[in-house]
């Protein structure tokens, strides 16, 4: 079974981009390029907790209202919630109304501040996991990276953030390049790893 699927402009792209439009614009731009910005790595990791057992058409289709719900997930801001911010985002058609995933994301910000303390940066931390041997592309759900990094934040206290959540994490910010052989970004995702200077 092929990996790759033809696009729009007739080239070829990884294929889970065929399950969606809005997709191709998605792995073309973003998907698989290295990202050392915290707040951009603590949104990911809110969004791929928010998708479990979802879509991430569905969250991506809703990216928009959770950054608004959420302050552009400034973990600060966040951190701050109280139980009013959590009656408020249970009525937020906009987002996923789910009790256990928004409590985590103000759990995870709490965590996430005295990982910055400890750590320095979140990046420099999630950095640490970058996948050196990765498997062949497209081919796996979980990395001993991405067990390794979830039981570590799990021993931090964060929340959601399983091994099949956190190789989703890392495949999106660049810590590992899964690109299937042959889609045409693979070689971007490449040279920007390549130039790309690990935070430390």
């Amino acid at each position: 079974m092929s990996k790759t699927v033809l696009g729009p402009d007739g080239q070829p792209r990884c294929a889970w981009c065929a399950s969606a439009p809005e997709f191709y614009e998605y792995h073309d731009k973003e998907w698989g390029y290295p990202v050392a910005d915290d707040q951009r790595l603590f949104e990911k990791l809110c969004l791929e907790s928010f998708q479990s057992g979802l879509s991430w058409r569905t969250i991506l289709a809703k990216r928009e209202n959770f950054r608004k719900a959420f302050c552009n997930f400034d973990p600060d801001k966040v951190a701050a919630f109280t139980e009013t911010d959590v009656a408020r985002l249970l009525q937020d058609a906009g987002i996923i109304r789910h009790r256990g995933k928004i409590e985590a994301v103000i759990n995870n910000a709490h965590r996430m501040q005295e990982l910055v303390d400890a750590e320095g940066s979140l990046a420099a931390f999630v950095w640490r996991y970058e996948t050196e041997t990765p498997p062949e592309p497209q081919t796996a759900s979980t990395s001993p990276e991405s067990v390794a990094m979830s039981k570590e934040l799990k021993k931090r206290g964060w929340k959601f953030v399983g091994p099949t959540t956190v190789f989703a994490f890392m495949q999106a910010m660049g810590l590992i390049n899964d690109h299937a052989h042959g889609c045409i970004m693979r070689e971007k995702a490449t040279r920007l790893r390549r130039s790309f200077q690990k935070p430390v």
